[in-house]
């Protein structure tokens, strides 16, 4: 498995489907595009938030917005406990922007990574009670976490706090025992998109809450909220949270992108945009996974998440930008030494063994708001799941985060290793392709063994035979910065990938730039190309067939035409 080549593999685009949308006016190659990701008419490529599945349909929405409105009406002090990543960021971003409007009074608390651990704890619950600025709240409303915290919901009972669960991540065997619950994985609700990022569920709760408010008539001597000012938001926490863009979650950041794009983001993404070097005004999916997400993520990974929920929060343009400064600067701390422990894992690992289907490193000194980041370098690496581990801030333990290949569901695989090593697992959380864990030191090897043996138990058979998917040749399609930009304005992530084709090529010139990267020159059927392969210091063969994505370069003033390669492979 280490080191294979993944076998280049097309996507099967149905005939039928590609030929509606041909009718429909679509460009031939966005047309095969689209069918090969179960688009089966341009109906469902519209973006009218008219389209968002109805926030009635999930389960626990109609108690927790009675709820809110009882806050707002009494005036009571509400607490947003936030998760500490961008999802969680952007969802009390969302959560204080949208309630302020509304009319509550509402402050947020958010767990420190290294010293209080996942999620709604009654180590947390203690220090809501005592909130430096709002003092003892009424109410707690979690965003991105609370689905797993029942002894967090029974503390904030004992003192008399009622706490609202906002959550998208999948729940275990209990659900706390709180107020209500919004969740779309919780059981028996019939919501239709079980993808919503944590953001997303947070943004559905104001609709709601909104609508209720609008029967009972508060806004009769006052404009409504405008909540669709929150969209950007939403787009960003949606994409950087690696959830599955289905057509719902399309929907909020196609929307969310325009905004941007009209330059009606808030002052704190505009200022982010700026800092990563990312031109608003033709803000794509790739802008926020590489550009806008890393830099909130960082500080709660390395400093303080509430630095990023501060920028996003303020509508003063001079401490966003103050703001989205030091989070960049943050962010450079952290790809150095996200690189140095990538480096070590890499070394550590070298050739795995023969037959064995996990990966589980771990080191006294790494730091363990980068561990997630080393989990995903190796399992891109050699294509197994993998759990990356630090010393967490309990004593004996140690913090984990793991990424998961397809057919592997990650969170399970937890679930039943820590079930074989009873006691081992203190606590874990997560889904499909990632989780986190934390477990006690002296049980690492035993809990190794039996997470080996589970991947092997769970996984889909040829979950282990690496491939790489495309979108098939280009050759003699009609090829330019046209379909290029359409491409780059379309909405593509987890569950939606952006195109990537394959085509035999001639290399008709190669060298290195920086010592990092090959510029190379193809010709593809009759026409020639510029690409290049990012990372990649090794020559290419005078033939090839190569994988890689469209992109529009603009260098010196005019724009051209670009390939980015993704893969080389010898020619069939």
């Amino acid at each position: 498995m280490s080191g294979a080549s993944p076998r280049l593999v097309i996507r099967h685009a149905p005939a039928p489907a590609r030929d509606r949308l041909l009718a429909a006016g679509l460009h031939p190659v966005l047309a095969r595009v689209y069918a090969a990701r179960g688009i089966a008419s341009a109906d469902e490529l519209g973006a009218s938030l008219g389209d968002l599945l109805p926030p009635d349909d999930l389960l626990g929405i109609d108690p927790a917005a009675r709820r809110l409105a009882r806050a707002i009406a009494a005036r009571e002090p509400m607490l947003i406990v936030a998760d500490y990543d961008c999802d969680g960021a952007t969802a009390c971003a969302v959560g204080i922007r949208g309630l302020r409007a509304l009319g509550a009074v509402v402050d947020f608390l958010v767990p420190n990574r290294l010293e209080h651990g996942y999620g709604l704890t009654p180590p947390i619950v203690d220090l809501a009670a005592a909130h430096p600025r709002l003092g003892r709240p009424a109410l707690i409303i979690t965003v991105d976490n609370g689905i797993a915290s029942l002894e967090g919901v029974d503390r904030a009972r004992e003192l008399g706090i009622d706490v609202v669960v906002t959550d998208h991540h999948l729940p275990g065997d209990a659900l706390p025992r709180a107020a209500a619950i919004v969740n779309p994985n919780q059981p028996g609700c019939g919501f239709a998109s079980k993808h919503l990022a944590g953001v997303g569920v947070m943004f559905y709760l104001l609709l709601a809450l909104r609508a209720l408010l609008r029967r009972e008539g508060a806004f009769r001597d006052r404009p409504e909220p405008a909540l669709q000012a929150l969209l950007d938001l939403v787009a960003v926490g949606t994409v950087a949270d690696l959830v599955r863009l289905d057509r719902n979650n399309r929907l909020l950041v196609s929307a969310g992108l325009r905004r941007i794009r009209a330059g009606q983001a808030q002052a704190g993404v505009r200022a982010l945009f700026a800092v990563a070097g990312r031109e608003w005004r033709s803000a794509g999916c790739q802008d926020i996974g590489f550009g806008v997400g890393p830099r909130i993520n960082a500080a709660g990974r390395l400093a303080d998440i509430s630095l990023g929920i501060e920028c996003l929060i303020t509508d003063d343009e001079d401490r966003a930008h103050a703001l989205a400064a030091e989070l960049d600067g943050i962010n450079r701390s952290r790809r150095e030494l996200e690189e140095r422990m990538r480096d070590e894992a890499l070394a550590a690992v070298g050739e795995p063994a023969d037959g064995a289907v996990t990966l589980v490193v771990h080191r006294p000194d790494w730091h363990a708001g980068v561990v997630g980041l080393v989990a995903t370098r190796l399992k891109d690496r050699h294509h197994r799941p993998t759990l990356a581990l630090a010393p967490a801030g309990e004593p004996g333990c140690l913090q984990g985060s793991g990424r998961s290949i397809p057919g592997v569901h990650l969170r399970d695989a937890i679930d039943l290793a820590a079930k074989r090593a009873p006691g081992a697992v203190l606590r874990f959380g997560g889904h499909a392709m990632a989780a986190g864990l934390t477990l006690r030191a002296d049980a690492l090897a035993r809990f190794s063994a039996c997470f080996e043996q589970a991947v092997a138990e769970l996984a889909d058979p040829g979950a282990f035979s690496p491939e790489f998917a495309t979108d098939g040749a280009l050759a003699g399609e009609p090829v330019d910065l046209d379909l290029v930009e359409a491409i780059d304005r379309a909405v593509w992530g987890q569950g939606f990938p952006a195109p990537v084709f394959a085509d035999e090529a001639e290399v008709l010139g190669q060298r290195l730039l920086k010592e990092r990267h090959l510029r190379v020159d193809l010709r593809i059927g009759g026409q020639t190309f510029a690409a290049v392969a990012f990372g990649r210091t090794e020559l290419l063969p005078r033939r090839a067939l190569i994988a890689y994505r469209l992109n529009r370069n603009d260098w010196g003033g005019r724009a051209s035409l670009q390939l980015l390669i993704e893969q080389v492979s010898a020619p069939r």
